[in-house]
């Protein structure tokens, strides 16, 4: 930070500073009051430390919660050993003012808020740290989604996903196969001693992976070299016939850009059309959400054309709505492309320009498309479902028949758009609500399924994406279509179950091993006040 703009937060911060009313239920930190600091005698790191605790004031969804400045003392975390590690501290304790909405006793890390370091955007990093794709669609790994399913001591590696044109679906990998041997070493026997080496391991420029295919006969040995490139949001669409039933099947990464993802979604939605799509399957499984105007576009493209009205609507914490917070000012309004955007009378946009009222953040339907008819719906969700993914599910849970299947999903009603530090900082703090038309919202335990039932089960295998056999499409299908015979498929596979690929326990030892995507409702749709 330029001194002149730490010193617009602090002069900012004396709108910030007054004690705000504690939770009466909940229990909050209560660290030692202390004097507060000079300015002018301040490092780049405490300010930026001072910004956190500043921004969060004003703008955190919970900020009623946030004592003063002394009594929160920002300067305090500098004990890390790195800027970012002292700033995540100072924002894991912002979030336990929360308790229990995204920390809990004993968290080490905020279940929504989160910073983000901009040298790490793909596919400027030379290697990046998750097998993961950003919201723009860049890859800069494998292209491979692992998971562990069984137990710490007798568990399967699995490819749980492959990225479209990455290094690993150019070597023909898919979701199914099984890793063996990674660089020629074993895995699979003692998870707790094994993590980390294979954890290294994964995190390697080049690996070998050996193993066996999805058919669990099919051997192979191949080396997969990190790259960059630029991914379809799409795993796999297809319809199934099932008696009467024409059921649509779209399995869905992320929550991309506009330019990433709409085409993709409009394509697939035309060819459902097409094709007399009677019933939707929306695989979800392991989106971890992403633009909210692009989950707007996904439920317009899914809704009956006979519903309109409200479809959902944002709320930001009171100091917001009432536009009182003014240290957004320091906030430049970037548009699509990331320029700084301008009002009619040339001035410089800022944050606080926008409008951030219930009225202002109400998002009405607007049905796109051609498949119009479409009643009912399952969702395909886990552990790893939030957020945007969650926000399509629950508006349309008024206004059509929605089912879910797998496991309870993550539970982040939450959105938030970033707050730029150093220029090189984007925090995410939690910054607004979401409710249907109906007014429901605070699913911050996650969305229980209609029907909870393991991925993959004992003694079976994984199956790829749009797979009739795979466990969760399988009761998808018999939920649209009780008692129906699947009949457009070539053979229904009756992939055997060998020693070599099954597994001995339904559980994922570790989702967090394999859950290392994008979690977040990411706002870029801004109306200005009046």
């Amino acid at each position: 930070m330029k001194m002149k703009y730490a010193l617009m937060l602090f002069t900012a911060s004396t709108i910030a500073l007054g004690a705000c009313k504690k939770s009466s239920t909940q229990p909050t930190p209560t660290p030692t009051p202390v004097t507060p600091v000079t300015p002018t005698n301040a490092t780049r790191q405490q300010l930026t430390l001072d910004s956190i605790f500043l921004y969060a004031k004003e703008i955190y969804y919970w900020n009623d919660k946030l004592p003063t400045y002394e009594v929160f003392n920002p300067r305090q975390y500098t004990t890390g050993s790195s800027d970012v590690a002292n700033y995540n501290a100072a924002l894991l304790n912002v979030a336990k003012y929360s308790n229990p909405y995204e920390w809990t006793t004993g968290a080490t890390s905020p279940k929504f808020s989160y910073i983000f370091d901009k040298t790490n955007k793909n596919p400027t990093a030379v290697i990046n740290p998750v097998s993961s794709v950003d919201l723009e669609g860049n890859g800069n790994d494998l292209g491979i989604r692992f998971g562990l399913y069984g137990s710490t001591n007798d568990y399967v590696i699995y490819v749980t996903a492959v990225y479209q044109n990455s290094p690993a679906e150019k070597l023909g990998f898919v979701r199914g196969d099984v890793v063996k041997k990674i660089n020629g070493v074993s895995y699979g026997t003692n998870y707790n001693a094994e993590v980390t080496p294979l954890n290294n391991a994964l995190n390697g420029t080049s690996i070998v992976l050996e193993g066996f295919k999805s058919d669990g006969v099919t051997p192979y040995n191949l080396t997969v070299t990190k790259a960059v490139f630029k991914s379809n949001p799409i795993y796999k669409t297809r319809v199934i016939t099932a008696g009467a039933k024409k059921i649509g099947y779209l399995a869905y990464a992320r929550f991309s850009n506009a330019d990433n993802s709409n085409a993709a979604l409009e394509s697939a939605f035309a060819s459902f059309a097409t094709s007399g799509v009677t019933d939707l399957v929306i695989d979800l499984r392991y989106n971890g959400g992403g633009y909210v105007s692009t989950a707007e576009n996904l439920i317009n493209l899914i809704a009956p054309s006979t519903v309109s009205g409200v479809m959902f609507s944002e709320y930001f914490n009171a100091t917001m709505q009432a536009g009182n917070a003014r240290i957004l000012a320091n906030q430049p309004l970037l548009d699509g492309a990331g320029k700084i955007r301008y009002g009619s009378n040339g001035a410089m946009l800022t944050y606080a320009n926008v409008n951030y009222s219930v009225a202002g953040n109400t998002t009405s339907f607007a049905k796109k498309g051609t498949l119009g008819s479409v009643q009912n719906i399952v969702f395909i969700v886990s552990g790893s479902t939030a957020s945007a993914s969650e926000l399509v599910i629950n508006s349309l849970k008024p206004h059509m028949n929605v089912k879910l299947v797998g496991r309870t999903s993550y539970g982040k009603p939450i959105g938030f758009f970033p707050v730029t530090l150093e220029n090189k900082y984007d925090v995410y703090f939690s910054l607004f609500e979401t409710k249907n038309s109906a007014g429901q919202g605070g699913y911050y335990s996650g969305m229980v399924p209609d029907f909870d039932l393991p991925e993959v089960p004992s003694g079976t295998v994984m199956y790829d994406f749009g797979n009739v056999n795979d466990n969760y499409l399988k009761q998808a299908i018999a939920v649209l279509a009780p008692g129906a015979t699947v009949t457009n498929e070539r053979s229904v596979q009756s992939t055997k179950v060998s020693a070599v690929n099954s597994v001995s326990s339904s559980n994922m030892i570790n989702a967090e091993f394999a859950d290392k995507e994008f979690k977040g409702m990411v706002e870029n749709r801004f109306k200005l006040k009046n």
